[in-house]
């Protein structure tokens, strides 16, 4: 299988996968799950990783007492704040002095770029709060508040509410939710429907601005 294959598997399946994890790493998994979200929110060139099914899938493994769900939701709120942080930190550094045809010009998807700036311009510093909850602007915004030399003090504010928000809400969905028997036995539909949800802003947003044009 090739890696795109594999990541496809990954998120349809992630609960499957999840539980192989578990028994292979045992209580290693929260660091593994903590790395996951970390590269997905911190590292620019990896927006493509799980993040929202991936905390509604440990919730629902949680309430099956596969996982604590304390510690859960801690892990997944320290990886999200700091991947935001690194970040912006990254994005402060690099800003928007990437040449297009270097190798990171190339690995970072230009248009998802400016779909982020064009949202971050629009809604300001909640885009930080807001983005949380939709993959790949995700990623990428917190670079691009960075690029922009956002107030820190203001930044690392709704960082933490957005990473408390998403974390939270994903996670205890999950924890509450994902072991109800409709939606145990339509899993991966239940993630695709997560996924189309979490697009559907940006989507909608893209759909506007072609009408407009």
């Amino acid at each position: 299988m090739t890696f795109i294959q594999n990541l496809i598997s990954f998120i349809l399946h992630i609960d499957e996968h999840l539980v192989e994890i578990i028994q292979i790493f045992d209580v290693w998994s929260y660091v593994i799950l903590f790395l996951i979200v970390f590269v997905e929110t911190g590292i620019v060139i990896f927006p493509f990783l799980p993040g929202d099914s991936l905390l509604f899938a440990s919730g629902t493994l949680a309430a099956l007492d596969a996982f604590n769900i304390g510690l859960l939701v801690i892990v997944f709120f320290v990886a999200a704040v700091l991947g935001d942080t690194v970040n912006y930190h990254i994005g402060k550094k690099v800003g928007t002095s990437i040449p297009p045809n270097s190798w990171l010009g190339k690995v970072i998807n230009q248009e998802k770029m400016k779909k982020a700036e064009d949202f971050f311009n629009k809604h300001g510093g909640k885009t930080i709060i807001i983005a949380r909850f939709m993959p790949f602007i995700r990623t990428f915004a917190p670079f691009v508040a960075g690029a922009s030399r956002m107030n820190y003090r203001y930044f690392i504010i709704y960082n933490v509410v957005g990473a408390a928000l998403w974390v939270g809400l994903c996670t205890m969905a999950g924890y509450f939710f994902g072991n109800i028997p409709i939606i145990k036995n339509n899993f991966s539909t239940v993630l695709l429907l997560i996924i189309f949800l979490s697009v559907l802003p940006a989507l909608i947003g893209f759909i506007k601005s072609r009408l407009a044009k």
